[in-house]
């Protein structure tokens, strides 16, 4: 086997190993799922051990596999980082760059500023995957991943990109009609429209200018949704209150679509401030296209973000 189909053989392998199916390394790498089979084949043989345990519905790697996992990616990865440097000496940075963020902010914050970016740099080519369940950066083979809420423990590195602010709100029509509540007690005399994610219903917390502590306070309403639009869709149409971020509905408080309520106290998602963060390998601190999207991306948000202002 040559050292160039040895190079292949290795990349599928750590897409193999890192979705547990030879047709998701397929699909990533532009290859029929037998062409897959045939590359991972062909380096077990020249290994002359067993790297993958093949089932019908899984694949997982043996004992060896996983050591050996570990260590070809991590070459792999700094061998990409190598290679992009010394493109990058003379030119542009360039290459694939994939990024992940949630849905909403997404598609709110991350996908209007990819023209300009590549217009900026044309040599660059995006990928962009929105989902609101965390993934491993590492496992998924993704540059940069886009978090908000409360940042977890991690051994990835974390780039803080704005706090994050929340903030209870109803349209004019609603408050008209029910009142407006004085106090966050009072917020179970309303009809509240709650998100509820892979986590659970997600809590209302409020905090008195006076207080260092976020308290929990109950609420209940008649739509509930893993879907935070269409919960800000209702609250425009006049169903009720929503708690959401101001990246969220900082244009509908602009335009007077929603007003504010409980503006003496600050208002959040979690027990604790929260922030929107980039994370990404350690490995990537060195890759130009990841430092080019991230000074990029936090130019256009800007010091004080643009839906705080």
């Amino acid at each position: 086997m040559s050292n160039d189909v040895s190079l292949v053989a290795l990349r599928l392998f750590v897409r193999v190993a890192a979705t547990g199916s030879f047709a998701a390394a397929a699909r990533q790498h532009g290859l029929p799922a037998s062409s897959v089979s045939r590359h991972i084949a062909a380096l077990e043989k020249a290994l002359g051990q067993r790297l993958l345990y093949r089932h019908t519905r899984a694949v997982r790697l043996t004992e060896v596999g996983e050591q050996y996992y570990q260590t070809v990616r991590e070459v792999l990865d700094t061998l990409d980082i190598a290679t992009e440097q010394v493109q990058g000496a003379a030119t542009e940075p360039r290459g694939l760059l994939r990024i992940n963020a949630p849905v909403a902010f997404g598609r709110l914050h991350v996908a209007p500023r990819l023209a300009a970016f590549q217009a900026r740099y044309p040599d660059i080519e995006t990928e962009l995957t929105l989902t609101d369940a965390f993934i491993d950066p590492v496992q998924e083979g993704v540059d940069i991943v886009l978090r908000v809420g409360v940042l977890r423990d991690s051994s990835l590195v974390a780039r803080k990109l704005a706090d994050q602010h929340f903030v209870a709100c109803a349209s004019p029509a609603y408050i008209a009609e029910h009142g407006r509540p004085r106090t966050p007690e009072e917020l179970r005399l309303h009809n509240c429209l709650v998100y509820k994610g892979s986590r659970g219903v997600q809590r209302w917390y409020f905090r008195d200018p006076n207080s260092h502590l976020f308290r929990s306070h109950e609420v209940r309403g008649n739509l509930r949704s893993n879907n935070a639009e269409s919960l800000r869709e209702a609250a425009l149409q006049g169903q009720g209150i929503i708690l959401f971020p101001t990246w969220l509905i900082h244009d509908d408080i602009s335009g007077q679509r929603l007003t504010s309520v409980l503006e003496e106290w600050e208002a959040s998602g979690e027990p604790e401030p929260q922030g929107i963060h980039a994370i990404f390998p350690e490995n990537r601190l060195r890759s130009s296209k990841v430092a080019a999207f991230l000074t990029h991306l936090q130019q256009a948000i800007g010091e004080v973000p643009y839906w705080d202002g």
